[in-house]
């Protein structure tokens, strides 16, 4: 781990933390029991995000094994939900990625942040298939910050550098995402780890948790992911 991960013990140590002294990323480490790739090859082929509803998740002629997973899966998002949280299951096997090449990345397998109006966070926990990673802050940077990127974001807004242009990051999500600087080194959230991440707020005592989705190639096994 590092400086901006803190492990804790319990769910409930993973949701009364506050996020303090640049700590922007909490991890409950479980080695979950459970069969989930039964529940994934049963769950059978599809395209995109596939959301699982609890209904489906039970029809499913699992074994022994494939049913404490689906009640480890089911589970989790009670406890989400518990606090008044809405958590979703996902399968996926897919992200949409970007249709016009641009100056800033902004699917999901860039590095970026979350944001949000008001105080908030993430959960999410990876079951099965490749994980999220992160990046430390000192580690990126980001992709407006760099010369000929804003450059190139400039021309295309067409104006100048000023709080219009700022407005035109925000609203395409220019300024949430980042690069790698030279020499970084992605940490992964791992398979049934539970995790909590800062994101961007205003007030926020932390800076948010800098992550993205593993880049996953067509073919490649299916993802389960709680998300919230």
């Amino acid at each position: 781990m590092n400086d901006r991960v803190r492990v804790v013990s319990s769910f409930e140590e993973l949701v009364t933390t506050p996020f303090a002294a640049g700590v922007n990323a909490l991890c409950w480490p479980r080695r979950l029991e459970g069969d989930f790739t039964e529940v994934v090859r049963l769950l059978g082929p599809g395209e995109g995000i596939v959301t699982l509803e609890e209904g489906l998740l039970r029809e499913l002629p699992v074994s022994a094994a494939g049913r404490v997973a689906v009640e480890r899966l089911l589970e989790d998002q009670r406890l989400l939900q518990s606090r008044d949280l809405d958590p979703v299951l996902n399968c996926i096997h897919g992200y949409p990625r970007d249709e016009t090449a641009g100056p800033v990345p902004t699917h999901v397998f860039s590095f970026h942040a979350d944001s949000a109006p008001v105080e908030a966070c993430t959960y999410l926990c990876t079951y099965h298939g490749a994980t999220s990673e992160a990046l430390r802050n000192e580690e990126a940077c980001r992709h407006v910050d760099l010369p000929q990127t804003r450059a190139e974001l400039l021309r295309s807004y067409g104006g100048a550098d000023d709080g219009g242009f700022l407005e035109y990051l925000r609203e395409h999500c220019y300024d949430l995402h980042y690069a790698p600087t030279a020499g970084a080194r992605p940490y992964s959230f791992g398979l049934g780890n539970l995790w909590r991440i800062a994101i961007e707020y205003p007030g926020s005592p932390v800076p948010p948790c800098v992550h993205r989705a593993p880049d996953t190639q067509p073919g490649d096994p299916p993802r389960l992911l709680l998300i919230s």
